[in-house]
């Protein structure tokens, strides 16, 4: 029973985790390019180059991207406690906050200032959801390997289960089995959150050229 009651505290610590993080982070990110598109519009006509623009300010970003997670982890671990080392969960957090700040980039440049934070919101919860749903659902089946949601989560719970040794072993199978993840896919997992960070600024330099 203790064990059990200690797994799922565990469970509901990796799942807020990615949600809570990727949410503030989008929406912080917003203000990269929410409030300059007037100022971008006369640097570009002046003969400013759009792609060193836009890489400054995403250098700017790398920053916060080492920061934040720092930030969140000193509030937000030592109060749970978790199995996985502050390491593990610090390079997780960095690897999604660069992803989402990939696609806040996006959703500034596209959208009006109060709809792109509309969308900063609506966008994570949703994801969470979808990443929430059993290795067994149609929508995970077919819709959860192109959330980044899916990836992070994932990552959390092999760094958690890793941790687990002797009799706590059919827990750690337990987590594992239940969300159809495999021990040996945390690398991969913070290789496709940073791959679809570096998509979302292609996609978001691309917008901002276009637009």
């Amino acid at each position: 029973m203790l064990g059990l009651k200690w797994s799922c505290c565990h469970y509901v610590y990796n799942l807020k985790s990615p949600s809570f993080a990727a949410l503030l982070s989008m929406i912080a990110a917003l203000r990269t390019y929410s409030l300059d598109k007037l100022q971008y519009k006369r640097e570009t006509e002046s003969g400013i180059s759009s792609l060193a623009h836009f890489l400054s300010k995403d250098t700017i970003d790398l920053f916060n991207i080492i920061i934040k997670p720092v930030a969140y982890l000193s509030m937000f671990y030592f109060f749970n406690n978790p199995r996985s080392s502050f390491q593990d969960n610090y390079v997780i957090l960095m690897a999604l906050v660069y992803c989402v700040t990939g696609m806040a980039y996006v959703l500034a440049i596209s959208f009006a200032p109060s709809l792109a934070q509309l969308w900063a919101v609506l966008v994570p919860v949703v994801l969470t959801l979808v990443a929430n749903k059993g290795k067994d659902s149609m929508i995970q089946k077919y819709f959860g390997k192109f959330c980044y949601t899916k990836w992070a989560l994932e990552a959390f719970v092999i760094a958690n289960a890793e941790k687990y040794s002797g009799v706590w072993l059919l827990t750690r199978c337990k987590s594992l089995e239940s969300g159809g993840y495999n021990l040996h896919d945390w690398k991969l997992c913070l290789i496709i959150l940073i791959v679809n960070g570096v998509i979302a600024r292609i996609l978001a330099f691309i917008i901002l050229v276009t637009r």
